[in-house]
């Protein structure tokens, strides 16, 4: 490799592949130089609060050369930092350059991460005082959601979620208060670690409801995710909310999901609903048992987080700079409306709302003896811009039904994608459990995404697709993957229970495949991985009956793969005798289909590393 990185280079790195370029000899100067780049070129003016952190990275990265690669585990990674959080020499703003302050010091999490050899190089755009989960509430602009453009990012920790899925940086670090660590990453397609309050320190964050803030992880694979959780956690004595480690969760075994019809009954679209079954089934899979619990009471602890005198603690944190002459000018007036609304709330209503949430709080513990962890959908559904538009105290209040209340209980969770929606839109799971669970839903997590599957280690933090027919090495439409910049990582085999089908009507012709109980085969597929923005694209132009579910390879794990609608079966052709598309392709005249011999397929050997 060049000893000097263009933006297309490092786009997607993983923590790994960073770490691999410094073993191959590459200084952290060159790979900072190229995300640098990156970031300069980058055509989405409101992902960035301010300009790249040239000076400061660079500075860092020749730091961090001049010690060994063995004695710091994030030698040269970039990250990004969420503008509510202290950077030393850069202004802390939280989207509202009045209000803005040059801090002495890192935030905590930052020192940590710049302890193990992390280097920040930019500051995010965020709903502003992080009071907002559009992520449209911000003088600088709505970042560009990286799936469709039409649909908001999520807030308020937009920029920190956008620059991760555009594979800017391998991690970034949020904030959570209600669900800003975890909506923007179901809508933008990555993970999003809300760690137990107080499991890393707040000291250096610009608070919102101080007692229920917590700083949080972006990544593209739960692995990334946990690498840096376990170096940012820890006691810290100097921060009043930080807390020492209390006992650590069980393995997950018994699953929670809610009662049916409870999805539907909050409005939730049959498409999202569809999609989070697909997640029910995967956990199904792997051997959990799935216990249906009712809901309500989460729901109903959630809208204490605003609809109670919490709020308060917002007007207590930025309240009277928000009141103060001349603030109006660059204050969201929505944001400014909510802040300095919790002038309302007396004292009494304080302790009348702490008291509602100590009773809620008593009545949720007997549900955590008959589980051991919650999976939820992370939000309701999608939000358009112009849904938020229209009616934004609505549409922000939408986004965090499954969100708001995992603060106020004290809870753990970890928000991913899975169990991908037939329309292409984003779509995102959370596993949730009681405080200090939170290695244990890191291995479900990981788990449910198959991180430990045959393509584990091939991917950079990408999202992997099996393809059976169409989309096949050489075939008619393989170049709606290539032209994504999609790899071939993988040529196997579906487990023994699938049936596949010529579906009629089809052009190009495509197969569908069917899992079946009895009479199955195992049929030829492909792995092929690409950026979590490239899937979600390629996904929304799939035409029905077609779609993305999840397929089970040969050696028992799971991926996500083309499957077929029902009514797409009607006409179809039982192909199955030729265990794959193309050996189906190849044995009949079709000349407006091309079909290229078989030996002319490149072989995929997989070794652990790439191909």
């Amino acid at each position: 490799m060049s000893e000097i990185l263009g933006p297309a280079d490092i786009l997607g790195w993983s923590i790994d592949d960073h770490l691999a370029a410094r073993q191959r000899g590459l200084t952290a100067a060159v790979t900072i130089a190229g995300v640098l780049a990156a970031l300069g070129q980058l055509d989405d003016p409101a992902v960035l609060i301010g300009s790249p952190l040239v000076e400061i990275a660079m500075a860092a990265a020749r730091a961090v050369d001049r010690q060994g690669l063995s004695s710091l585990p994030l030698h040269g990674v970039p990250f990004v930092v969420k503008d509510n959080i202290d950077v030393v020499g850069v202004a802390t703003t939280c989207g509202c350059p009045s209000y803005a302050y040059l801090p002495e010091h890192d935030a905590a999490v930052v020192a940590r991460l710049r302890a193990a050899g992390a280097i920040p190089v930019a500051k995010t755009n965020l709903d502003q005082f992080a009071t907002g989960l559009v992520g449209t509430r911000s003088p600088h602009g709505t970042p560009r959601n990286p799936i469709d453009p039409n649909l908001i990012p999520g807030g308020s920790s937009s920029g920190s979620a956008v620059a991760v899925a555009l594979g800017l940086v391998p991690f970034s670090i949020g904030t959570d208060t209600a669900g800003s660590g975890r909506v923007p990453a179901a809508m933008c397609g990555i993970v999003g670690l809300k760690p137990t309050v107080g499991r890393f320190p707040s000291l250096g964050m610009a608070p919102a409801v101080r007692r229920f803030d917590c700083p949080s992880v972006f990544a593209r694979s739960i692995a990334d995710a946990r690498r840096v959780a376990d170096l940012v956690a820890g006691w810290e004595p100097s921060d009043p909310y930080s807390r020492r480690p209390g006992e650590t969760g069980k393995a997950v075994r018994r699953l929670g999901v809610p009662r049916p019809g409870d999805l539907q009954a909050l409005g939730m679209a049959s498409a999202a609903s569809a999609a989070f079954d697909g997640a029910v089934a995967i956990a199904r899979s792997l051997g959990l048992a799935i216990m249906e619990v009712d809901i309500a009471i989460f729901l109903e602890t959630g809208r204490l987080l605003y609809g109670g005198a919490f709020v308060a603690e917002r007007t207590a944190a930025v309240g009277a700079f928000l009141e103060r002459e001349g603030a109006e000018a660059d204050a969201d007036p929505i944001v400014s409306a909510i802040i300095t609304g919790g002038r309302i709330h007396s004292a009494v209503d304080a302790y009348r709302s702490e008291y509602q949430l100590a009773d809620l709080r008593a009545r949720t513990e007997p549900l955590w003896d008959t589980i051991d962890a919650l999976l939820l959908p992370t939000t309701v559904g999608v939000a358009s811009l112009a849904d938020v538009a229209a009616d934004p105290i609505a549409a922000n209040a939408r986004m965090g039904v499954f969100t708001t209340f995992a603060n106020l209980l004290d809870l753990a969770v970890i928000a991913f994608p899975l169990g991908a929606r037939l329309d292409g839109m984003p779509s995102g799971v959370q596993v949730i459990a009681p405080a200090w669970a939170d290695d244990a839903l890191a291995d479900l997590a990981g788990s449910l995404l198959a991180e430990d599957g045959p393509t584990a280690g091939l991917r950079r933090g990408e999202r992997a697709l099996a393809v059976v027919g169409a989309h096949l090495s050489g075939m008619a439409l393989n170049h709606q993957l290539t032209c994504r910049g999609a790899r071939l990582v993988l040529q196997t085999t579906t487990a023994a229970n699938y049936r596949l089908f010529a579906l009629a009507g089809t052009v190009p012709p495509k197969p569908g495949l069917q899992r079946v109980v009895d009479g199955g085969a195992s049929i030829v597929v492909e792995v092929w991985a690409m950026a979590p923005s490239a899937f979600a694209s390629f996904v929304a132009e799939i035409p029905p009956p077609l779609g993305v579910g999840s397929i089970e390879l040969a050696d028992g794990s799971w991926e996500k793969g083309f499957v077929c609608e029902p009514v797409g079966f009607e006409g179809a052709t039982d192909i199955t005798a030729f265990a794959g598309w193309r050996a189906y392709v190849a044995s009949i005249p079709a000349p407006h289909v091309s079909s290229p011999p078989v030996s002319s397929v490149p072989t995929i050997l997989v070794s652990g590393g790439q191909p």
